[in-house]
């Protein structure tokens, strides 16, 4: 206390340049006496992990929607009242089966007699077509006896095939040939429109028919209701939409698109695996196949993406067109590999090195790496299996005291999974 005394009188003699000088040294000297003191309480806390051997499993993850679920709309273009409906939602039926009656208005009995016209035209065309081919067929076999009775040589000289005669008879049997040929095209024509006319005489018909064998499921309709439009214009039918009125199960895997980034995409291949989830399906996850990719891709604002397609192992009933997904495509798998946790390794370019704890002390050892995941990092060179790594590290301060010149950090452990170890610091 007398020596603080003496120190305070001394100052008061010295002039004010003195005093300040002196005031500047005692603050250097108290925080350099702090700093010393508060150094002894410090201590480093590390979370670590072990080197581990195990499977690397690398994955990318892309988003999209259900491109086709399992389910097959049952749709009709009739209008009138339902008569009768013979299904019920869960119950099987095969392709061909009564769904339901419909007893058609003006506008559905318009539509219906347009449809069947069209269908006995196509049908009359057809038979048209194939009757044509039986002539053209006769054509062409007259013009080739023609040509092989009077100038067919079964080796012709070049003198032979110059004779004016000779070109003509071959030339009119070719272009009978030619044109028999061609007519087979006819009728496969004729034969697309019968099955395109057939298909809308039943859409507009009065009795709606399972499209497919399966499950029925999100029936919509019930005796005595109306479907579809009854209003009419003079002398001709309204057009009208196909109307769903339920749904059938087929039991199939759904399939998801997804649509891939220019950077991902090379690493897609067809039969990779992936793990699929629905944001409306939390609790479930799936596993599928890639089907295909687009590598044509498409342009959005400049940005290119890549429609692939992934088919899912098993049917699922709550699966429904549209859904969002994400899907984890597997493009890598590294067997008995060492690994470590990605956050333990510091990359600067092309050098790779981890922290290791070594007689309780942090040693970086230069390392070399393989493939990695979000997690996990392979490890090819630099380390040995059951060897401690540092994944990250953070100060913490036991003294009560506080600097006036820096704020202590917060001591608690950092984020990773491993052992947290304490050491004094020095």
């Amino acid at each position: 206390m007398q020596l603080i005394k003496k120190a305070l009188n001394f100052i008061k003699n010295l002039s004010v340049r003195k005093k300040v000088a002196a005031i500047i040294i005692i603050v250097i000297l108290g925080y350099l006496t702090y700093a010393r003191l508060s150094s002894s309480s410090n201590s480093v806390q590390y979370q670590t992990a072990q080197v581990t051997k195990g499977t690397l499993v690398v994955s990318l993850s892309e988003t999209g929607s259900v491109a086709v679920s399992n389910k097959v709309s049952v749709v009709t273009q009739a209008s009138g009242i339902v008569t009768n409906v013979y299904v019920k939602s869960g119950q099987s039926v095969n392709k061909g089966d009564k769904i339901a009656d419909v007893t058609l208005d003006t506008a559905g009995q318009q539509r219906q007699a347009q449809a069947y016209s069209s269908l006995i035209s196509a049908q009359n065309n057809l038979s048209s077509a194939q009757a044509q081919l039986y002539t053209l067929q006769n054509q062409e076999f007259v013009a080739n006896q023609k040509f092989v009775n009077d100038k067919g040589i079964t080796n012709p000289t070049q003198q032979d095939m110059q004779d004016p005669v000779y070109i003509e008879e071959q030339a009119a049997w070719l272009a009978a040939e030619a044109a028999y040929e061609n007519q087979t095209n006819v009728i496969a024509q004729a034969q697309a429109n019968v099955n395109n006319a057939q298909i809308s005489y039943q859409l507009t018909s009065g009795t709606i028919v399972a499209p497919t064998s399966g499950t029925v499921s999100d029936l919509l309709i019930t005796k005595g209701m109306q479907i579809g439009s009854s209003n009419t214009s003079a002398g001709s039918s309204t057009n009208i939409s196909n109307q769903t009125v339920a749904s059938i199960q087929t039991g199939n895997a759904a399939t998801v698109s997804v649509s891939v980034s220019e950077v991902d995409a090379p690493q897609i291949k067809v039969g990779q695996e992936a793990t699929i989830t629905f944001d409306a399906l939390p609790n479930k996850t799936f596993t599928g196949k890639v089907l295909g990719i687009d590598t044509t891709g498409t342009v959005s604002s400049g940005v290119v993406t890549y429609p692939a397609i992934i088919q899912l192992d098993e049917s699922e009933n709550d699966i429904l067109p549209n859904m969002s997904a994400t899907a984890n495509i597997i493009t890598k798998v590294d067997d008995n590999v060492l690994l470590v946790p990605s956050s333990a390794v510091q990359t600067v370019g092309t050098a790779s090195s981890v922290k290791v704890l070594q007689n309780s002390q942090p040693v970086t050892v230069s390392v070399q790496v393989g493939d990695s995941s979000s997690s996990q990092t392979v490890i090819t060179s630099g380390l040995s299996e059951g060897e401690t790594v540092i994944t990250s590290q953070t100060s913490t301060t036991s003294s009560g005291g506080t600097s006036p010149f820096s704020a202590t950090r917060g001591g608690g452990a950092g984020g990773g999974a491993g052992r947290a170890l304490f050491f004094r610091g020095g």
